[in-house]
């Protein structure tokens, strides 16, 4: 993660709102649509679902998988690849921009979240900084992903795992902190 992957959000104290009327506005439109067109909805019908997601901004290529159960705090910064998979009850937090990439999984409970605050200013401002699941990347059930953190291709994340820093691609990880701890084999190995 580089300074300018980090936004730091204007905010005058801690009980301001950094979103703007117009934003806020928009985001409970969006948990109303969701709440009422997609959360009851059968997963045979995911394209209802991606048609709802697109409706709101979420940028979509081919035709990936999103739970009826997902969360998605802010559907204009997520974007998600063909055959990406975001599980049953998994959180996309996504006050900044998360990318979940082509066959990317995100399994069930699992945590995204790209907002925290800076604890070293008295008005704590919200800091948002991007997520990045790279290709045929699988986070495992109740794993946490911290802000600003990009998960390598054909990344295999074990379950409640938390994700502190950047993982090598083709790599098994698990713990707290997260680490790898096997190389995973490639198609060419």
């Amino acid at each position: 993660m580089t300074t300018t992957d980090i936004k730091v959000h204007q905010q005058t104290s801690p009980y301001d709102s950094p979103w703007s009327f117009s934003e806020r506005v928009g985001v409970l439109i969006w948990h109303i649509c969701w709440t009422l067109f997609c959360s009851w909805t059968p997963k045979p019908l995911n394209s209802w679902r991606l048609l709802w997601l697109r409706l709101f901004g979420c940028k979509i290529s081919g035709k990936p998988f999103v739970h009826q159960r997902a969360r998605i705090q802010i559907p204009w910064n997520l974007s998600l690849g063909d055959r990406a998979c975001l599980g049953d009850r998994a959180n996309a937090y996504s006050l900044g921009l998360i990318e979940i990439k082509n066959a990317a999984t995100v399994a069930q409970e699992a945590y995204l979240c790209t907002g925290t605050h800076d604890f070293s200013k008295p008005n704590l401002p919200l800091v948002t900084a991007k997520i990045i699941i790279e290709e045929d990347a699988f986070i495992g059930a109740r794993a946490f992903i911290i802000p600003g953190i990009k998960i390598g291709k054909r990344v295999v994340v074990g379950a409640c795992s938390v994700v502190t820093k950047n993982l090598p691609e083709n790599t098994i990880c698990v713990g707290q902190p997260c680490q790898p701890i096997k190389h995973r084999p490639t198609n060419d190995s």
